[in-house]
């Protein structure tokens, strides 16, 4: 397992802070090897926290024409039909991930082709589950179409920790399904919108992996 890229700065602030703090401490408390040993432990464990952040796991994905694959790791809290207003502007079938903070933060795309549309939204930082943070909050949203002609939207969305959405997609852009096309900062939430006669295969509370588990099946 190796670090992602978005980690190289927060990674090397941490690290910098934390030498400096300690530091400090050594200076101005300089013979209490307690509150040293302490301070080092308490170190030693955000790092270790901040790194998990940023791992970067191997995923391998199976190339299929009709699956749609997990785009993030976490939890399904969303699987209804919904009317998609941006883009499709009528009905679609929603599944949506949230993201904790203990989650992997890649995002993979669900399937192949080009990407026919982009969009970056500024917005609020509500949490992730509240009903609005689909429209309200900072969020990205990108379609890609397939090669039969398929659509599938599928939108990053901040929560209140992730203050910082990443992406590496633009329009017109082919893409290959499980490569990556972002990255969101501390975990939060991704919304999926397919065909109405996709074939669902998650359930509430499954805990599908990004790059990995199969979530629907186009007709």
């Amino acid at each position: 397992m190796t670090l992602h890229k978005e980690g190289t700065g927060t990674i090397s602030l941490t690290i910098i802070g934390l030498v400096v703090l300690n530091g400090l401490i050594r200076y101005f408390v300089p013979d209490n090897s307690l509150v040293h040993a302490i301070l080092i432990g308490a170190s030693i464990v955000f790092l270790i926290i901040i790194l998990q952040f940023f791992r970067k796991p191997t995923r391998r994905t199976t190339i299929h024409n009709k699956h749609v694959i997990a785009p993030a790791d976490g939890k399904v809290v969303v699987i209804e039909e919904v009317v998609e207003t941006e883009y499709f502007k009528g009905p679609r079938r929603q599944v949506s991930i949230f993201m904790s903070p203990i989650n992997v933060h890649i995002n993979f795309n669900p399937i192949s082709g080009v990407v026919s549309y982009f969009k970056y939204h500024a917005g609020k930082y509500l949490v992730a589950w509240h009903p609005k943070s689909s429209t309200d909050n900072e969020r990205t949203t990108i379609v890609v179409k397939h090669d039969n002609g398929t659509e599938v939207l599928f939108r990053q969305i901040a929560g209140a920790l992730a203050r910082r959405l990443c992406w590496y997609v633009k329009e017109g852009q082919k893409v290959e399904q499980g490569t990556e096309f972002g990255f969101i900062k501390f975990g939060s939430r991704i919304d999926i919108f397919l065909p109405l006669d996709a074939k669902i295969l998650v359930n509430i509370d499954d805990r599908p992996v990004g790059g990995e588990t199969v979530i629907a099946e186009l007709a």
